[in-house]
């Protein structure tokens, strides 16, 4: 064995330890991935989706290529790993990899507008001593257009930084909001569980 020091990169990921804590961030990934899709000079957006906004399969729009949509949403689905604000709209976007349109395609490069602007965003974890575990759930009731199923979405957090995180559809379609409220409540309760 090899003694290589502190760890700096691995798989994409980017660590900066400092004497009170560390952070991790994909910020050469996403620049990369900015570069390989021409959009580095793009123009800068607050969110990555806009509000309200519901995507559906027959949106009226021509289909677009198909190889280089996956590509960008395979980028997106990496950059997950440290950036969980877009995790929802990654996986709204993603429902559309068989036939994406050209609203997906712009939906999708709206994600890489917000990315460029959040280059330097990652997940900071400081040097503490006292730890509380914090989880937050989330549910959007009968969110998507095509099959009106919900999508709930959690976030856990221990100490100072964020550890776990997900946004995933369920599995099924709810008859009421109470319902979807609880399956969006189960989730979580079984991550904070196990």
């Amino acid at each position: 064995m090899k003694d290589l020091g502190a760890l700096q990169f691995f798989l994409g990921l980017e660590v900066k330890q400092v004497e009170d804590g560390f952070f991790v961030s994909q910020k050469k990934y996403a620049a990369d991935l900015l570069k390989k899709l021409k959009m580095t000079g793009c123009k800068i957006v607050a969110t990555p989706m806009n509000l309200n906004e519901k995507l559906k399969n027959d949106d009226g729009t021509k289909a677009t290529d198909a190889r280089s949509f996956r590509i960008l949403v395979g980028g997106l689905v990496y950059l997950t790993n440290t950036l969980s604000d877009i995790s929802f709209v990654v996986g709204v976007i993603s429902m559309f990899m068989h036939c994406p349109s050209r609203y997906h395609f712009g939906a999708a490069k709206r994600v890489l507008q917000y990315i460029a602007g959040t280059l330097d965003f990652g997940l900071w974890y400081e040097n503490i001593s006292k730890f509380n575990l914090s989880g937050y759930t989330i549910n959007d009731w009968a969110g998507c257009l095509e099959d009106r199923r919900s999508t709930s979405g959690y976030v856990f957090g221990f100490g100072s930084g964020v550890v776990c995180w997900c946004s995933k559809k369920q599995a099924i379609t709810p008859l009421s909001s109470s319902e979807a409220e609880y399956k969006a409540a189960t989730s979580p309760a079984c991550q904070a569980h196990g």
